[in-house]
């Protein structure tokens, strides 16, 4: 990693506290922050939500439409609301009947302008993506559903790498979408702030659960011109960071529940803590970019 190019990541919190992320060599290290403030024409902030599992019920979380209400009043209560929301997917468990209208329905209640959502494998496990692509396809490209806009100088793309998860058991973005990637791109200046969101992680968190992208490599090929490249991912339940090269990935926690760490359990799955822990491992994040400032500030919030 060059650090003098992309210098370091700043994370305040919500709640005036926080913590500054600096990289080197690929590893992080942090202390703790108060009151940091950012200024300047052109900043803005926008907020990730993931792994909402509308329709979940069980052990390791009996109220998750209770948590998921906690997060959007966290989302709120931020003194200047976030320019918009991205939603990383699995809007719903296993594609539940009333599932997507349940959720549209509590995310009315979010302070912004507007949510941008890209599926997860719960929401296609029925259909392959038809009745998810109905309701919040709007704007997109392709069969999948994948997208990229523009906001304030930052470039979002939206990738899609969930519809041929259950046959392989790992994310999969397919030759359409690569090649759309490498077009998108292509008029892009190489000092252009690239945020990516996808559901599964695009690097190689844990291939023996499917915490990975397969194909994920072109993309990356694709991405390696720009200085500031942040990746952004849902589906693990749990906030890990990494870089490589010019990419910093980000994944992120679940409104729902947690999973266990790469490796220390049998399986992937719904995770069970203690009842006065659980908040502390859900929660929501907000990504902050500051015009002049390569790195964009990345903070995770739980719900304690």
């Amino acid at each position: 990693m060059d650090v003098s190019r992309r210098g370091f990541m700043q994370c305040m919190a919500w709640a005036g506290t926080g913590v500054l992320w600096t990289a080197a060599g690929g590893v992080f290290s942090s202390c703790s922050l108060a009151n940091q403030q950012t200024s300047g024409d052109g900043t803005f902030s926008f907020a990730q939500i993931s792994d909402t599992h509308v329709g979940f019920g069980g052990p390791a979380n009996p109220n998750a439409m209770a948590t998921l209400a906690e997060s959007i009043a966290r989302i709120n209560a931020q003194p200047t609301p976030p320019a918009f929301v991205l939603h990383t997917g699995d809007l719903t468990h296993g594609q539940k009947a009333g599932g997507f209208d349940t959720l549209n329905e509590s995310l009315k209640g979010l302070k912004t302008e507007r949510v941008f959502f890209i599926p997860g494998e719960h929401d296609v496990f029925i259909d392959g993506g038809k009745e998810y692509l109905a309701r919040f396809g709007q704007g997109t490209v392709g069969q999948q559903g994948w997208r990229s806009f523009d906001y304030r100088g930052v470039h979002f793309v939206g990738l899609v790498n969930v519809l041929q998860y259950k046959a392989d058991g790992v994310g999969n973005l397919g030759r359409e979408q690569l090649e759309w990637l490498e077009k998108d791109l292509a008029p892009l200046g190489a000092s252009t702030p690239i945020v990516v969101y996808s559901h599964v992680p695009l690097w190689a968190v844990y291939p023996q659960w499917g915490w990975v992208t397969g194909d994920a490599t072109q993309a990356f090929a694709y991405l390696k011109r720009f200085g500031s490249v942040t990746a952004l991912n849902g589906h693990i339940h749990q906030v890990l960071q990494k870089v490589e090269g010019n990419i910093t990935f980000h994944a992120a926690m679940s409104t729902a529940f947690p999973q266990p760490a790469p490796g220390a359990a049998p399986s992937p799955g719904p995770m069970r803590v203690a009842d006065d822990q659980l908040r502390k491992v859900l929660g929501v994040r907000e990504v902050r970019h500051v015009v002049g400032s390569g790195a964009l500030a990345v903070v995770n919030t739980p719900l304690v």
